[in-house]
This record gives C-alpha cells, sequence and structure tokens, in this order.
C-alpha cells in the first residue's frame, strides 16, 4: 500500500499511522468509536480561502458572492465555520434554510435553489427576506407572486437557465441538459423575463446557470457562461436590469489518484474574464455568485470504519465493516469511487484484493470493490473512505434500523465534537403503538 497521499491535504502517514492533522485516526476510533466522520478545519479554510482569493485578485470578482451549497454537508459547526469566513450559502429546502440561520448564517447572502419549492418554503424564505429565489418553472414564478402578496413582500428572483450544455459528468448529476428537470428552457427565458417584470411582487435581479456536479473538465462551464452573457445582452436589452449572474457550483475534486480536479484560476478566471469584458462593453456593473459545495468539504473528510470480519470466498474476498450504504451513500448510488485507505500500514505485508461491504442486507452494499490489502487483514483493524466529507453525512439514512453516526472536527492537535451519534431509542422516538 502507498503511503503517497499528496492529494488528501492534512491527511497523512506518521509512523505508519494515518493522521487527520495532528490526531491519530486510531485514538478518534478509541475515543468516539466507528463508524465516524472525520474533518479536517485546517482543509475547509483552505477550500475557502482558495475561491475567496482567486475573485479578490480579479477585477471582475470584487463583489462577488460566494454562496456555500449547503446539500454537500449541513453540519451546524461547518456552517458556522463558512458564515465566520464571509460565505453566503445556496439552499435547496425550507429546512436548509433553518440550519443556516441557527448557524449564525446571514440570511441576505441565501439563493434559494430546487425545483419544488413549497408555499411553506416560499414564506420562511420571504420572512427571513434571502438574497434570491433561483425560480425554476413559470408555475413557481406565479406562486412566488401570489405568496409574496398574501404576506405584503417582494420576492427578488433571478431565472435558473437550462443551457442544454453537456457537462460531461454522471447522468445522475447532470441538471444542464433539455432532458433534465432542472430550469427553464433558454429559449423561453427571455420570454418568461418579460413575464416576470410585469407582476407586481417579482423583483428581477439576476440569472442563473448550474448545469451539473464533480466537473473535472471546465469548458462545459466557459460555454455556459458564453450562453448565459448572450441571454443577458437580450434581456437588458428588453429593459430588464440583471444585477448578478449566479453561474452555480459543480467544480469537481480529486476522488482516484490518476483523477486531476482542476484548479478553482483554471475554472473562475475565463468567466471572470468574459465578465469583466462584457461590464466594460456595456457600462454595467454584473456581479458574480457561485455556489461550491463538494469542493469546499468532499477532501476535508473522511469516514472512519472497523472491520468486524474478513471472508475469503471462491471467486471474491470480503471485508466486511461497521460501515455500510445508509452512511455512505454515493458508491451504491453512483458507483462511486472512494480511497480506502487503512490506518496502520506495513508498507513489506503480502497483499489480496477485497470487496469492503458493509452489513446491512442489500448485495449494494459496499463501500468499494477489488481493493488491495495486507493479506493479514483482520477484525479490529481499522480502514479511512477518504474524499467523504461531500455528500456523506448529508444523504445518509436509518436504513436497517441503524443510527446515523458522529461527526468531529479536527483542528490541530485538537478534536471537537459536532454531532453525537443517535442512539436507537431515538429512530423511533417519534413513533406510536397501535391504541388498543
Amino acid at each position: 500500500m502507498s503511503n503517497s497521499l499528496s492529494f488528501f491535504e492534512n491527511f497523512e502517514y506518521k509512523n505508519n499511522q494515518l493522521h487527520c492533522e495532528n490526531v491519530a485516526f486510531s485514538d478518534l476510533a478509541q475515543k468516539f468509536a466507528t463508524p465516524l466522520f472525520v474533518y479536517s478545519r485546517g482543509v475547509l479554510e483552505n477550500n475557502f480561502n482558495e475561491f475567496n482569493q482567486v475573485l479578490k485578485n480579479h477585477p471582475a470578482g470584487n463583489n462577488a458572492l460566494l454562496c456555500y451549497a449547503v446539500k454537500a454537508n449541513g453540519n451546524l459547526a461547518i456552517l458556522d465555520l463558512f458564515s465566520q469566513l464571509g460565505a453566503g450559502f445556496d439552499i435547496v429546502s425550507g429546512g436548509e434554510l433553518a440550519r443556516v440561520m441557527a448557524a449564525g448564517g446571514d440570511a441576505s447572502k441565501v439563493v434559494f435553489s430546487g425545483v419544488g419549492k413549497s408555499e411553506s418554503d416560499i414564506r420562511a424564505a420571504l420572512e427571513a427576506n434571502i438574497h434570491c429565489f433561483n425560480v425554476e418553472s413559470e408555475a413557481e414564478l406565479y406562486r412566488l407572486n401570489e405568496i409574496a402578496k398574501k404576506h405584503g413582500k417582494v420576492a427578488p428572483i433571478s431565472f435558473r437557465v437550462n443551457p442544454n450544455v453537456d457537462p460531461k459528468t454522471h447522468p445522475y448529476i447532470s441538471t444542464g441538459l433539455k432532458k433534465n428537470k432542472f430550469g427553464v428552457a433558454y429559449d423561453n427565458a427571455l420570454d418568461l423575463y418579460k413575464t416576470a417584470a410585469k407582476l407586481e411582487f417579482i423583483k428581477i435581479v439576476g440569472i442563473d446557470c448550474h448545469i451539473g456536479s464533480q466537473l473535472l473538465d471546465v469548458s462545459p462551464c466557459v460555454e455556459a457562461f458564453e450562453k448565459i452573457l448572450l441571454l443577458v445582452e437580450k434581456i437588458n436589452a428588453a429593459g430588464i436590469n440583471i444585477a448578478h449572474i449566479d453561474i452555480g457550483g459543480g467544480l469537481g475534486i480529486r476522488y482516484q489518484r490518476d483523477e486531476v480536479a482542476p484548479k478553482v484560476t483554471d475554472y473562475l478566471n475565463p468567466i471572470l474574464d468574459l465578465l469583466q469584458k462584457y461590464n466594460q462593453k456595456n457600462g454595467t456593473k454584473i456581479t458574480l455568485i457561485l455556489e461550491p459545495g463538494r469542493r469546499m468539504v468532499g477532501n476535508a473528510g473522511a469516514l472512519l470504519m472497523n472491520v468486524e470480519y474478513t471472508k475469503l470466498g471462491e471467486t471474491k474476498n470480503f471485508v466486511v465493516v461497521d460501515a455500510a450504504m445508509n452512511d455512505l451513500m454515493r458508491p451504491a448510488l453512483y458507483d462511486a469511487w472512494h480511497e480506502i485507505l487503512p490506518v496502520k500500514t506495513d508498507s513489506q505485508a503480502e497483499e489480496k484484493i477485497y470487496d469492503v461491504v458493509g452489513p446491512i442486507c442489500e448485495t449494494g452494499d459496499f463501500i468499494g470493490k477489488d481493493r488491495k490489502f495486507a493479506s493479514q487483514i483482520q477484525s479490529g483493524d481499522l480502514l479511512a473512505a477518504m474524499s467523504a466529507g461531500a455528500y456523506g453525512m448529508s444523504m445518509s439514512s436509518n436504513y436497517n434500523a441503524r443510527v446515523r453516526v458522529a461527526e468531529v472536527l479536527v483542528s490541530g492537535d485538537k478534536v471537537q465534537l459536532i454531532r453525537e451519534r443517535e442512539t436507537i431509542q431515538s429512530l423511533f422516538a417519534n413513533e406510536k403503538r397501535l391504541d388498543h
């Protein structure tokens, strides 16, 4: 097993033991038990600052609003940290808005995306005075206008426009093609803006576009932005002011050793250059909004697991761990890859190939397939699934009556428990037996 962890910043082997910053994973397992989500505060801060510095260093990025996508990981401590760093937030539900507010977030820096906003979601966001609703259908536009009228509010909106650009990513996380459920059709957008401009309780403030997630090629993002700028020119020519362009998120991270994740500079600078030229040409001061999620938290986290059994079969060998698909859904859902590392290494050990699987009664319950580990791996050994900071805890469930796990945040040699492990009793605390 190679000890090269060059793409897992702040996660490294020291004396053949895997550490997060200055804390050994084995110490975390002993104190907090497993399974356990472990996050590096240093990586979270560095990821935010990487975006922030590019924006600050470009003339078109000075007034940009960096909105962390809460769906990637909504733990209150992580939201609190990003809020302190100056981030806004991209939300997709009333529950996520409540999380942002509970974490001390600024509602005036919140953008509300999502195709199915309920009346209660909209009402809560209007009362909080959020920055913008990203409207995804004509029906939603009319609903917003009626609810805003009922509550004596004016709803600030942008339309999420579908540019029909192939993001070159997994089909389940592609969002910008004609066949996707998201956004309004590019060719219909101008007429929708004209319609919105006539509604009394709607205020147009921007335009939104998000083509997909885990993007490893920035060229589709630039292509989509060029199409949006052409549309903005037509909207402005119709007498409708666009104050901001929201380019969504989706910038990918490196999950596998042979993947190359784009640099933030390579992603943002071409977009900022185009925006600067547009503003200079048209005498406008359009600002940029972006909504990174996975890129902010993905490589900041790992899932720590204990080996329960090893099982040698005729055609497959299995390492059965205490984590499962309910803890980390991505492998079962997308056949996604997470690097799986032994917490203790022995570079001289003979290796065998194993599937790393959980205890859930589904063949699809696996964390990784065809992975090399020391042939003497056994019960009580510890493994870590890397790059698990995004869509790990936020997609977890209680399937098979399994409790959701604890989360800790490591900063140097300090560790904070930021979510307690659920109890079995809490799983059915809100349920009732029959009335006899």
